[in-house]
């Protein structure tokens, strides 16, 4: 099978040394092919602070809450990412003889983004304001091409969500839906999105399996925390990829697990 899985920045922040993600990494590295997506907001926020700027986070009409990224932050976000992040997450999963090599969505253009040039918010009273978009990007095309060349030699590819503008400008890109739009153009048989809680709660209630219709009627009764990740799971299985599980990346081999559909909440068409 192939496989993409985004590693959350929560659990990033945390550990990973603290979980049995790589032990679940190296055994479906084993038997499939695997790309990695991560994350890693926490680092890029506490860097920031420890710099004096100040994060700001800004919330679209349709929920999502998202960092907004003018060109200083820009700047720390690509050294934190692409930096500190990615390769700490290598450096950890080659010492467990992983064969990982680190990449961002710029390297080889696979992450093609269109900037933003506005975005509709909504303010602290609760009303619509239009914004400068500043340096954040939607994804608009994947070239696979690397990531067919290094598994074919058996690497782990493991990207960080930056993309690169169609005027030649880098772009703070979403990492849930930068593995999604990587999982549908590999056309992978699984996304895996992990995250720190244990499933997809709808009013309260853990779900274990949504279709694809019924994961876009839960919308509107999910959280701000989960929303991006349904989002990414509807755009990844209109893409092809054949099923979309979102579990907790903590406890006892939760990826295998999740594979398996004991944890979690599976999504599929």
């Amino acid at each position: 099978m192939r496989i993409v899985l985004k590693i959350g920045g929560s659990l990033l922040a945390e550990g990973v040394e603290e979980t049995e993600l790589a032990s679940d990494i190296e055994r479906i590295a084993s038997e499939h092919s695997l790309v990695i997506v991560h994350g890693g907001g926490r680092d890029v926020t506490h860097v920031c602070e420890r710099m004096g700027k100040k994060p700001i986070f800004v919330t679209s009409p349709e929920g999502f809450r998202s960092r907004y990224t003018d060109l200083e932050t820009l700047e720390i976000y690509v050294m934190v990412m692409a930096g500190k992040v990615n390769k700490e997450l290598v450096a950890y999963l080659r010492s467990r003889g992983l064969n990982a090599i680190g990449l961002s969505g710029v390297d080889g253009g696979i992450l093609k983004a269109e900037r933003k040039k506005k975005l509709i918010i909504i303010d602290e009273r609760g009303r619509k304001r239009v914004i400068e978009g500043g340096y954040t990007g939607r994804i608009v095309s994947v070239d696979t091409r690397i990531l067919e060349y290094l598994l074919n030699l058996g690497y782990i590819p493991v990207i960080a969500p930056i993309a690169l503008g169609t005027e030649g400008e880098m772009l703070n890109v979403d990492g849930d839906r930068a593995a999604a739009y990587i999982a549908g153009a590999m056309k992978a048989d699984r996304l895996i999105l992990t995250t720190d809680v244990d499933a997809v709660y709808v009013k309260g209630k853990p779900i274990s399996k949504l279709s694809l219709d019924e994961a876009k009627a839960a919308l509107k009764d999910i959280g701000p925390g989960m929303i991006t990740k349904i989002y990414a799971s509807i755009e990844a299985l209109a893409m092809g990829v054949g099923r979309v599980h979102i579990c907790s990346g903590k406890g006892d081999s939760p990826l295998l697990k999740a594979l398996e559909g004991l944890t979690g909440t599976v999504l599929e068409r």
